[in-house]
């Protein structure tokens, strides 16, 4: 079986631990479990994992301030694990950088589902493709997944930089909610698009003045990318 990556699961639970060890490594994942908070920077920073599975309520450290401080560390896609009903925290971790949310009680099938849709897109995209898009103060460098405003580079985590390029590859089309969690996450649509709202919340506090300009709300229907009539490229 290949290898597909490393995954970091932190949860105090032990039955949550051995579930995705166990379903992960099946699939060809190795799984490394991590008890509590306090130790979770030190194995981030050791393990180097593809993915991080992240719990909300940890003891020592807990998961909001976990993804905050591993975002600042590295772009790696982080789903969080939060309590069946709790939208706050669903919504506050998604605010504070996550890429996806899996609600407990779950699914150990599910939770691999994900693992495997946030890696699929954030591997390699084959140079061959539309790899750069350029438009007036933006440049979207899909190859080292880079994003330039007025040439200055901004930060996106593996979800934004998706959504973004995903949005720029098919300018003026709208598209819905589900259309966006199916085609960015990876999976059917099964939770709340709010999911897909915080993203595009996000991205448009870090386009800043060109937000206005791309990023557009089509009321009751969904997103779209809006450029310029004149003066876009795909290189």
């Amino acid at each position: 079986m290949p290898f597909l990556g490393k995954v970091l699961v932190i949860d105090d639970d032990p039955n949550v631990l051995e579930l995705i060890k166990l379903y992960g490594e099946r699939e060809g994942f190795k799984v490394v479990g991590i008890n509590n908070g306090s130790s979770a920077l030190a194995a981030f920073d050791r393990e180097n994992p593809d993915v991080v599975i992240l719990d909300i309520m940890l003891p020592g450290i807990d998961g909001l301030t976990l993804c905050r401080n591993f975002r600042a560390i590295r772009m790696v896609p982080i789903i969080m694990l939060t309590a069946k009903g709790e939208e706050a925290d669903r919504v506050l971790g998604l605010e504070m950088g996550a890429d996806d949310y899996v609600s407990k009680p779950f699914s150990p099938r599910e939770v691999v589902a994900r693992i495997k849709a946030v890696l699929r897109r954030t591997q390699t995209i084959d140079p061959m493709t539309n790899w750069k898009i350029k438009y007036p103060g933006l440049e979207i460098q899909a190859d080292v997944r880079r994003v330039l405003v007025n040439d200055k580079e901004i930060e996106l985590t593996p979800k934004e930089f998706d959504l973004l390029y995903h949005l720029a590859q098919n300018p003026r089309r709208v598209f819905t909610r589900e259309e966006l969690l199916t085609s960015v996450w990876g999976y059917d649509y099964y939770g709340d698009r709010r999911t897909v709202d915080v993203h595009i919340r996000r991205l448009r506090s870090k386009l800043l003045s060109l937000a206005h300009d791309y990023l557009t709300t089509v009321w009751g229907v969904g997103y779209q990318f809006t450029p310029p009539v004149k003066g876009g490229e795909n290189i």
